[in-house]
């Protein structure tokens, strides 16, 4: 006989051992869209699948830190290529998910923040490994996600809106800056991290003196929003086809929107009339925010999913959806003509489930 050495199973990659993690952790997002856009329509005062009260009072947080943020720190997370970097997105979609399950709100709160906290941890790991000032800016966008989800602990949710657009508007710049970083030239992470210091200056005085950090802010959403119309890549590709000009577009809308905001901020300071708070923060969460995420949708979600993503001509419908939406939610909500508001409002819900449910048949056909 012969001895013969025992059979050995090649070694799986990093990526291999953890896509079962992601794909939990993108259905914990999932989650948290569905439940938030069913929130919407409670907010809207129009019909809705589910109807309750505290689904309704939790539809920032939800969508936020819940949808956007368990998705935006996955991406993370898979940058830093470790398996402890995914307590970030898992704490922060299990928070959100005992906010909509009937948790103590206190629990959901908690597990938000040390979320968030996880979240800062990363984004400063990876900039010890990379200490660049792109990475900075993307640290400091984690930083202000921290701010927001500890300061809710002990107060409302209006009071952290700010801090929540800074997140959301740094992060944004910041991977516009990563993926334009050829078209947008040497300048590119010095005028991000100019903008990003306005705009953490206006959202941290948003939280002492909200009438001159708002108007801070503002200044800084719209600095931002004309530096990326001017430098990023949107203008040049509209003029293609496929993918390219479908990612232009959203690009485009995107920062038109978040121009708007600023605009509303910077005249008015922190918004006090319903259609004034209603435009801003759906103008930068929703406008811009969500826009983004359709733009990029095709380049990021392939490497965080490990599927292939491809574009498809239906993309083009919910993003005209949301535009549409949104001009006749925001038109409606400044004319204070209730059922315009409504009509517009649902729309843009029914823009971002339409996209989502592109995106999982995109990908399933893929």
């Amino acid at each position: 006989m012969t001895d013969t050495a025992p059979a050995t199973r090649p070694q799986r990659s990093l990526a291999e051992r953890t896509r079962g993690w992601r794909v939990a952790l993108i259905a914990l997002a999932g989650a948290s869209l569905i439940s938030g856009l069913n929130a919407a329509l409670l907010r809207l005062g129009v019909w809705a699948p589910v109807v309750s009260d505290r689904v309704a009072d939790l539809h920032g947080p939800v969508m936020v830190l819940g949808f956007m943020g368990t998705l935006i720190s996955l991406e993370r997370a898979q940058a830093m290529r470790n398996p402890l970097a995914y307590l970030a997105p898992a704490l922060l979609g299990l928070g959100s998910l005992a906010l909509l399950a009937g948790a103590p709100v206190a629990l959901g709160k908690l597990l938000l923040f040390d979320g968030a906290v996880a979240w800062v941890v990363l984004a400063l790991a990876l900039w010890v490994r990379a200490p660049l000032g792109l990475v900075a800016a993307q640290a400091l966008s984690a930083t202000f996600a921290a701010l927001a989800a500890g300061l809710w602990l002990v107060a409302d949710f209006p009071a952290v809106v700010t801090l929540l657009a800074a997140f959301l508007v740094l992060t944004i710049a910041s991977e516009r800056a990563e993926l334009a970083q050829l078209t947008m030239g040497p300048r590119a992470v010095p005028t991000l991290l100019a903008l990003a210091s306005v705009l953490a200056l206006g959202a941290a005085l948003s939280t002492v003196l909200p009438a001159v950090g708002d108007r801070v802010f503002g200044l800084g959403c719209v600095l931002t929003a004309a530096w990326l119309l001017r430098d990023d890549v949107g203008r040049r590709m509209i003029r293609t086809s496929g993918l390219r000009r479908f990612n232009a577009a959203a690009l485009l809308t995107g920062n038109f929107w978040l121009a708007v905001s600023g605009v509303i901020w910077l005249i008015v300071g922190r918004p006090t009339s319903a259609g004034a708070y209603d435009a801003v923060i759906h103008g930068v969460f929703l406008g811009f925010g969500m826009a983004m995420i359709m733009a990029h949708a095709p380049i990021i979600f392939p490497a965080v999913l490990g599927r292939p993503l491809p574009y498809r001509a239906a993309m083009w419908g919910p993003l005209a959806l949301l535009n549409l939406g949104l001009v006749v939610r925001i038109g409606g909500g400044l004319s204070q003509a209730t059922v315009v508001y409504q009509v517009g409002g649902t729309i843009t819900v029914l823009a971002v489930l339409l996209f989502a449910v592109t995106v999982v048949v995109a990908v399933v056909r893929g």
